[in-house]
């Protein structure tokens, strides 16, 4: 009897863990090789069958938390499970380039369990890009506030923006975009291409360059931007680097400074999709000059700079995602000079969504599909 228990037992387990052990082999046979200036690098698939992921951010414990642009918000195990999506998340509006976008943890997470998302909000007029927190626990997001509100809302799935990105001093930037009104970016009494800071719990800091300017949003850090989707923290400076779209070239790498005004649309180094001139052309006198821009576009998504090393020859640099290019961009940077671009990972022929360094000091990539990724870059030996 104790024989035949102990059969009964092990065909169960091998029921059970097989596929499994299938699915890994699966995995581990779909990785791939590719060829950079420096060195080779195996993509890893870490997790599959996420719907158009957004934003990544790692938890403490080493599993992840991952939007979908329909509006789910997941986390993902270590060894690649998908949670059921967590309740507790608003309604989004999902239409065009609209829906559950970025994610990231509070400074504190370790004390308050806070966790903030950006998406584009239904309401009134149409949708527009909001952010705000709520605290994990277990699978859901309790207590969640809305800490920011794009004003107006309006119809369409343009530009939104909506990378979210903590600063040293714990303050937060919100990117935010035109909503594919242009002229509107000039205008400073409503939401329309900017960068926003934030005190953590939605009120204004104090010493933003526009409180108490009458016709001038108190929240504004810098405005003039067309749909910025990608934002860091240089290491070293502490200052916040975006970069953003632009029409049919002119995609920009800017340094919002407070205050300032980078431009759109009276300034672009490309050009509308018609082919038309787009204001004045690239320069006037009192508009910031990019840092860096592309022409033609290569529709750029996030970004990250590298400060690991497990790449040691990309130490220091910034790499940057792309969308329309379906590549990996790696920027060599001289203080605030790009000094050099590679072009890597286009023969894996993926749309790449959000860019960032986890904890482990691996680059971790989305891929923007419907049947959407994280994938994992590993020196290959």
């Amino acid at each position: 009897m104790k024989k035949q228990h102990t059969l009964i037992v092990g065909l169960l387990l091998f029921i059970l863990v097989a596929p499994l052990d299938r699915g890994i082999a699966q995995q581990r046979d779909s990785d791939s090789v590719y060829a950079t200036k420096d060195l080779r690098i195996r993509v890893v698939t870490v997790a599959r069958g996420l719907e158009y992921p957004w934003g990544l951010a790692f938890l403490p414990d080493g599993r992840m938390l991952v939007t979908e642009r329909p509006g789910r918000l997941r986390i993902v195990g270590g060894d690649g499970s998908l949670s059921r999506p967590l309740s507790g998340v608003p309604d989004v509006f999902a239409q065009g380039q609209g829906g559950l976008l970025d994610v990231a943890l509070a400074p504190e997470f370790a004390q308050n369990r806070l966790v903030y998302i950006s998406y584009a909000e239904p309401g009134e007029g149409g949708g527009g890009t909001a952010a705000g927190r709520g605290r994990l626990e277990g699978n859901r997001l309790e207590d969640f506030q809305v800490i920011f509100r794009q004003v107006p809302k309006t119809g369409g799935g343009k530009h939104f923006g909506s990378r979210l990105v903590f600063s040293g001093d714990g303050r937060l930037f919100i990117t935010v975009g035109e909503r594919g009104e242009r002229e509107r970016a000039q205008d400073f009494t409503v939401h329309r291409g900017q960068v926003v800071r934030i005190n953590p719990d939605g009120t204004v800091p104090a010493d933003n360059p526009f409180v108490g300017r009458p016709g001038y949003r108190p929240e504004t850090w810098s405005h003039g931007h067309r749909n910025p989707q990608g934002a860091d923290l240089h290491p070293e400076t502490g200052e916040l680097w975006t970069v953003e779209h632009g029409a049919r070239g002119g995609d920009e790498i800017n340094i919002p400074r407070a205050g300032r005004n980078y431009g759109w649309p009276i300034i672009s180094y490309g050009r509308h999709y018609s082919g038309l001139k787009i204001g004045v052309g690239s320069h006037r006198e009192g508009l910031e000059q990019p840092l860096y821009f592309w022409d033609p576009s290569i529709a750029p998504s996030n970004m990250a700079f590298y400060t690991g090393d497990r790449y040691p020859a990309w130490k220091g640099n910034l790499l940057v995602g792309a969308l329309a290019g379906r590549m990996l961009v790696r920027l060599e940077l001289d203080g605030e000079r790009i000094a050099g671009e590679e072009r890597m990972l286009q023969e894996l022929g993926e749309r790449i969504r959000d860019v960032r360094q986890g904890p482990d000091g691996f680059v971790y990539l989305l891929t923007d599909a419907r049947e959407g990724r994280i994938l994992r870059l590993e020196p290959a030996e």
